[in-house]
């Protein structure tokens, strides 16, 4: 009996001791920048065709076979291009042939791997819309934002829109937002945060899921206000969107901001980060304590932030009749990476507040690139009765 108690105890603290490794894991995960992407998808060959022009061959895969305007990144992130429409698949070889929309910057020719991803503008440049450089002042310096003045400023005088990109990427990734937005007559701002390798780090280097960040946006609405900005929306990816509601719910200018359009936002981080976890097969006791190290200021050090987090104020499922901010909300239904049930969930509380658009067979935050008409319409006509 000694011997099973014995057992039984050492695979208890074996157990628990696994459980504690993968829960810190997980946790640094959420909250530790990613400084680099793996260039993990092969570029088998890229060449001109007498009747589509340059084509580029790559593995097929869900991803690669979607329509749309994509971004091939390669050359360690130097160079760039736009990937356009699937012109021939061979099953047998098991790939896919796309068009070569525009090659940005880099020697494509010579690529031999990239990274696939839904920024499909660089920079402001291939938008053709005139812009400047701004700076916008932060806790720890400035941080850099494009600024968009409309071809047409008759049309909406006073009124600005604040695009802000997702975790791990950069304000390229808002770009898509712009061009909509210039057709409303809206002036743009496309700004950077805190911890996305643009603006000034905080303190900590961490992310705070929008906790900390927000207060970026609340600069950002300082700097709209103090230009003229009468009349605000805040377009938010993702984290941008998490970002969005909080500024909705706590800025000084909450007031002049008027409505938000989310693509695929996190309305509620618990659910979205068990949701991850459950993808990756992480044990459900290990993701429960992740979070709890999150929420742990003893446990800070573990983590690496300065302050805890707190996901009950992060959390909008459990507080829906909070929200306050008009909004449009682009998801599609088969994202993996923030749960559309969420979104769901919350349309079905909040019908007089959120406008629910569902796209299908989609990436995370990459309902524009596979049906830019149906994004940008949608926009479109819930803005303009609102200007």
């Amino acid at each position: 009996m000694r011997r099973i108690v014995f057992g039984a105890s050492v695979a208890a603290l074996v157990g628990g001791a696994a459980t504690l490794l993968a829960a810190v894991y997980f946790a640094r995960q959420i909250v530790v920048p990613r400084t680099k992407r793996i260039e993990d998808l092969e570029i088998r060959r890229v060449f001109v065709d007498a009747k589509w022009g340059l084509l580029i061959e790559l593995p097929s895969s869900t991803r690669t076979l979607s329509p749309g305007l994509y971004s091939l990144w390669y050359a360690g992130g130097s160079g760039h291009a736009c990937i356009g429409s699937v012109v021939a698949i061979d099953d047998r070889a098991s790939t896919v042939t796309r068009m070569v929309e525009r090659v940005d910057s880099g020697q494509l020719s010579t690529a031999r791997a990239g990274i696939w991803s839904g920024y499909v503008y660089p920079s402001p440049g291939p938008l053709g819309l005139p812009y400047e450089d701004v700076e916008i002042p932060v806790e720890n310096g400035s941080a850099p934002a494009w600024k968009f003045a409309p071809v047409d400023a008759s049309i909406a005088p006073g009124v600005w829109a604040i695009h802000i990109h997702g975790m791990g990427g950069t304000k390229a990734g808002a770009l898509r937002g712009v061009p909509v937005a210039d057709r409303l007559g809206l002036t743009s701002l496309v700004v950077s945060y805190r911890n996305d390798g643009q603006a000034p780090a905080s303190t900590d280097g961490r992310h705070n899921l929008g906790q900390s960040e927000w207060r970026d946006v609340e600069a950002a609405l300082a700097y709209a206000v103090d230009q003229g900005a009468k009349r605000i929306f805040l377009f938010g990816w993702s984290l941008g969107g998490s970002m969005a509601l909080q500024a909705a719910a706590r800025s000084e200018y909450r007031r002049q901001i008027v409505g938000l359009i989310l693509d695929a936002p996190v309305f509620d981080w618990t659910s979205t980060l068990m949701a991850n976890a459950r993808a990756a097969k992480l044990p459900k006791p290990a993701a429960a304590l992740g979070l709890r190290l999150l929420e742990s200021k003893p446990l800070r050090k573990i983590t690496g932030l300065h302050e805890p987090l707190e996901l009950s104020a992060l959390d909008w499922l459990p507080r829906a009749q909070e929200l306050q901010t008009r909004m449009l909300v682009l998801h599609s239904e088969n994202d993996r990476s923030t749960p559309f049930d969420v979104s769901r969930q919350i349309a079905r509380i909040r019908p007089d507040l959120m406008t629910l658009i569902p796209f299908q067979n989609v990436e995370h935050t990459q309902e524009w690139n596979i049906d830019i008409e149906r994004w940008d319409q949608a926009v479109f006509s819930w803005v303009a009765p609102r200007e």
